[in-house]
């Protein structure tokens, strides 16, 4: 039956398979701890690519030079997203089989004008990002990682709260001694967006004595003014033109006694988007030519230059189509229609604490495999893209002859809520795609779960998807 699927980790006993699990694991790790944002995402995983033989194609363009079957191509846009491409044997106006996942995650963005001071103490105001419990943010070790542009061209990278002896930051929480109020609110209610501001300092600039001296107003303020001077050489004007994103403090970390799963923040999405450039890393010759996608802005919308919704893939298809043959507007068209997509994204887990939201014949569970969601969407299944039934019999078919573990699932019970990806917006170009990706706990809270195994199977089922799909 299918509820008697077998748990996947009976795949790979003790010893050398078992071994390959907990590598490409630690090897994840290791990423989402270093990367917490688009950008980190996108400059590590774009020289990566460039170390393996991808080659950007700016330069093929600027080169002229035509493309074959072979040969890889990346694509970077505007330094928060990437589109990879291995050109494949058949022409791309055939059709292309596409990993498509998102590389932002729920957090606090910096406002344009954040440092102000209060009662002795300097605070940075901020605006949450995509979907979160706000309570979840406060009484944290937070962490800012960014880029501060200045009018000269120039740019700083801002990561502190993440090495070692660096400071962290956080958002303070009322004391459970004078909570009654509190503790009466709906949780939407217990923390209000606008307090959700950071504590960066308390210690008031040093006055300097003599005649000309004027008093100095907010002196905590202008004493981390001096600190941001000093050590990155910028302005309060500098900030304007910032892009500051305050993320949890602290590495990903083995969670369980066996060490079956890892505890980190944005495993939505960057454990199906990290699987899916490994995967492309694999292949060589495809027969279609294979993508992986990875966009930002999924958290709110898609929209914006850096979203599905822009016409980057469409303009970059083009490109490329331009490079291997003769360009025309129809071959561009036939190439999207054509194509197969897994919208990489995740599912939410089965959890034993909360057992009421779920359908348990139709949820995802920690260590069955890659997840499949025919659909997504809320209650009637309002802006979901519902997979065609032999679509999804046509991946079953390549997975189950490669023994991927797989497990299908719905966002929770019918009207319990919902969410949506990437997937309705490739599917307007009359492409086949479904969501798959990795079942995870704590979804949009700081620190989310994942199991090591299901990220394995994510692995080789895109693996396999992109060379036989």
């Amino acid at each position: 039956m299918i509820m008697d699927r077998k748990n996947a980790w009976e795949k790979y006993p003790q010893g050398k398979k078992r071994e390959k699990v907990f590598a490409f694991a630690e090897e994840y790790r290791s990423f989402i701890s270093a990367c917490k944002t688009e950008r980190e995402c996108t400059m590590s995983l774009y020289q990566k690519a460039v170390d393996a033989g991808f080659t950007d194609l700016e330069e093929l363009i600027k080169d002229g030079k035509k493309l074959k079957a072979g040969d890889k191509v990346i694509v970077n846009n505007k330094g928060k997203g990437l589109a990879l491409f291995v050109i494949g044997k058949e022409p791309v106006e055939a059709g292309m089989n596409i990993l498509g996942a998102h590389i932002d995650s729920p957090r606090l963005d910096l406002k344009q004008v954040p440092l102000y001071e209060d009662t002795g103490m300097a605070m940075l105001d901020t605006h949450y990002y995509g979907g979160v419990k706000k309570y979840q943010w406060v009484t944290l070790p937070l962490a800012l990682h960014g880029v501060i542009c200045k009018k000269d061209g120039t740019s700083v990278t801002v990561n502190i709260g993440d090495k070692a002896g660096d400071p962290v930051f956080g958002v303070s929480d009322l004391l459970i001694h004078l909570a009654g109020e509190q503790m009466e609110k709906k949780a939407a209610k217990v923390i209000e967006g606008e307090n959700l501001d950071l504590l960066i300092g308390s210690i008031p600039k040093q006055e300097k004595t003599g005649e000309d001296t004027k008093e100095i107003k907010d002196r905590v303020k202008a004493n981390i003014l001096d600190i941001l001077e000093k050590e990155y050489d910028v302005s309060e004007e500098d900030l304007l033109s910032a892009e500051i994103e305050v993320v949890p403090a602290g590495e990903a970390r083995d969670y369980g006694l066996d060490r079956s799963m890892i505890m980190g923040y944005g495993h939505d999405d960057r454990v199906c988007a990290y699987p899916s450039f490994e995967a492309i890393l694999q292949v060589k010759k495809p027969e279609r030519t294979a993508v992986c996608l990875l966009v930002d802005k999924e958290e709110i919308g898609s929209v914006g230059a850096t979203g599905m919704k822009s016409h980057f893939f469409e303009d970059t298809v083009a490109e490329l189509i331009n490079l291997t043959g003769t360009y025309s507007e129809l071959t561009v068209r036939r190439a999207l229609k054509n194509s197969n997509v897994l919208s990489s994204d995740v599912s939410a887990a089965f959890d034993p604490n909360y057992p009421s939201v779920m359908d348990k014949h139709n949820c995802a569970y920690f260590g069955k495999g890659l997840v499949f969601n025919k659909y997504t969407g809320s209650r009637g299944k309002s802006g979901s893209n519902d997979a065609s039934a032999e679509y999804m019999a046509k991946l079953r078919k390549i997975l189950d002859d490669r023994e991927v573990a797989f497990q299908t699932a719905e966002l929770g019970k019918v009207d319990q809520g919902g969410g949506g990806t990437i997937a309705y917006i490739l599917a307007t170009y009359g492409m086949n795609v479904i969501d798959s990706g990795v079942a995870v706990l704590n979804m949009h809270a700081p620190w989310e779960i994942i199991s090591k195994v299901d990220l394995y199977e994510a692995f080789r089922g895109y693996v396999a998807f992109l060379e036989e799909a």
